[in-house]
């Protein structure tokens, strides 16, 4: 079982692929795909163009059987954030779905829970419960990283408990 885990974001996006099982996960790649940036910020068109660039090619590298990726948050004082959001998480469904890809989403907090024990875990908490399950030698940097990461263990986790395979 190969899981790709997806932190969507617009300047951003984590991703992480897991292979095993949710006991003794290993990595196959991490990182992140730092999207056009500068002055003046492009369009947010453009930066969604390179996103499915670069996941296909990913996709294409990692060959993963499932996509898991992370559903939105809205935070009330920022709901503009959740649309823009909303169009690269977009963009890595479709994408997922062209190459015939099964997707899992998961709520930010069930994320959490799953990694930490706690939905409301601090993103150093992320960092540090991914370190101790990968048995990284340092802090996986940036967070999104981590982020990918738990949701790709997140993934793992569900896609055993479906087959009869709990963990």
């Amino acid at each position: 079982m190969r899981i790709l885990g997806i932190d969507p974001g617009l300047r951003i996006t984590g991703y992480g692929c897991i292979e095993g099982d949710a006991v003794r996960p290993a990595i196959v790649e991490a990182g992140i795909f730092r999207l056009a940036s500068g002055s003046p910020v492009p369009p947010v068109a453009d930066r969604l163009v390179e996103l499915d660039h670069d996941l296909r090619e990913l996709i294409e590298r990692v060959k993963p059987t499932v996509i898991a990726v992370e559903g939105l948050f809205v935070h009330y004082a920022h709901p503009d954030t959740a649309v823009i959001m909303a169009h690269g998480r977009g963009v890595i469904l479709l994408a997922a779905k062209q190459m015939g890809l099964e997707i899992m989403e998961f709520k930010p907090a069930e994320v959490k829970k799953a990694a930490t024990g706690s939905g409301r875990a601090t993103k150093v908490q992320m960092q540090e419960a991914i370190q101790s399950l990968f048995g990284l030698p340092e802090l996986p940097t940036p967070a999104d990283v981590a982020d990918a990461l738990a949701i790709g263990v997140c993934g793992l986790r569900r896609y055993e408990a479906g087959r009869g395979l709990g963990v």
